[in-house]
């Protein structure tokens, strides 16, 4: 979101394309503000705030987990050419995976793909995967082909995209039954070469967040050194094998 603060009046807005929404107030004599969130025209609702010293943003790494008795994640979604993809391809058996729940309309998502396009890139050899699904804003495969498509060719994405369906929440939830709850787009899942499903972040902590990016991108980092770094599952088969030692 971004605004302006004009005297004793502030105004601020963000579009996401879906979810368009402005947020006007006004900060009062005694250091509290109260205002208006408005998403549309009958859809208003009135705010006040306090400053608190203490306040905390939830911890994105524990607002998404699997369900009790879940460890692993288990999918099969089609990529841009209709064929099934699944977590249990050769392709994926004994490799570190990272796994991001994206949609094309959606800036942080956007900014996530920025992020882990290049890094992929850079890091693929080393025994890692990833598989973006994306939820669109038509739940058909030919939309998704053109939307998710273009992202793929602009930000230079050479790992699979898959097509999840129509972008709403309790879609992904249904689609994906071992989580607790989605919360947010992008959803980071990084899996194990056992795979089993080791970290989940919420939402993206982008460059403009600056040290809590910083933070954020050490973490990703040393975990997936940590992973990558492990021993290869002995029912991983030849070919993954052959892969991770760089035949």
């Amino acid at each position: 979101m971004e605004g302006t603060v004009q005297g004793d009046e502030f105004v601020l807005s963000g579009f996401t394309g879906p979810s368009p929404k402005i947020y006007k107030g006004k900060i009062n004599a005694d250091g509290t503000i109260s205002g208006v969130i408005s998403a549309g025209i009958y859809d208003n609702t009135k705010f006040d705030g306090v400053k608190d010293d203490k306040a905390e943003l939830p911890d994105p790494y524990k607002l998404t987990f699997l369900k009790e008795g879940y460890k692993k994640l288990d999918f099969t979604f089609p990529d841009l050419t209709g064929k099934p993809v699944s977590l249990s391809d050769d392709k994926y058996k004994g490799k570190v995976v990272i796994v991001e729940i994206v949609g094309t309309w959606c800036p942080n998502c956007t900014d996530q793909t920025i992020f882990l396009s290049p890094w992929f890139n850079k890091n693929q050899k080393r025994g890692v995967e990833a598989i973006a699904i994306g939820f669109e804003q038509k739940d058909s495969l030919q939309y998704a082909q053109y939307t998710l498509g273009k992202l793929r060719d602009k930000y230079d994405v050479k790992y699979d995209i898959l097509f999840g369906g129509l972008a709403d929440k309790k879609v992904v939830s249904q689609k994906l039954p071992a989580l607790n709850k989605f919360i947010a787009f992008p959803t980071t899942i990084i899996i194990d070469r056992k795979g089993e499903v080791r970290e989940i972040y919420t939402g993206y902590t982008g460059t403009v967040t600056g040290k809590y990016y910083k933070e954020y991108e050490k973490k990703f980092n040393d975990l997936l050194d940590v992973l990558i770094a492990e021993e290869v599952p002995s029912n991983a088969s030849a070919k993954s094998n052959d892969t991770l030692k760089g035949k």
